[in-house]
């Protein structure tokens, strides 16, 4: 999986999954298209590439499956752990930080 150092940009694929699972748990198929609604349809993950990360961050304790009450015996649900928000969180400061660096550098230029 992705480092959890703060310096180390998480990939576009596994920072929209733990967007998505932050805002509440979900199946692959509701992640993929919340993904999907998210990116306004700029991103549209295969299955491949969702479970392959799902599966990274289950190895790492970055999500967990949730026991839905009328999931099917197919279907998992998959949500945030305390480490997996903690990485969101610590990624989201990267890019604000990095998004106010680039600002101030454009606004610089422009002047």
């Amino acid at each position: 999986m992705e480092s959890a150092d703060p310096s180390t940009p998480l990939s576009e694929p596994v920072l929209l999954i733990l967007l998505s699972l932050a805002e509440q748990p979900r199946h692959g198929y509701s992640i993929l298209k919340d993904i999907e609604e998210m990116s306004t349809g700029r991103v549209v993950l295969s299955t491949g590439t969702l479970y392959g990360a799902l599966r990274r961050m289950l190895d790492d304790k970055w999500i967990e499956r949730f026991e839905e009450d009328e999931a099917s015996r197919d279907r998992h649900a998959y949500k945030l752990t305390p480490k997996g928000r903690q990485n969101l969180r610590m990624e989201v400061a990267r890019m604000k930080q990095l998004t106010r660096l680039a600002s101030l550098r454009v606004s610089a230029k422009e002047a």
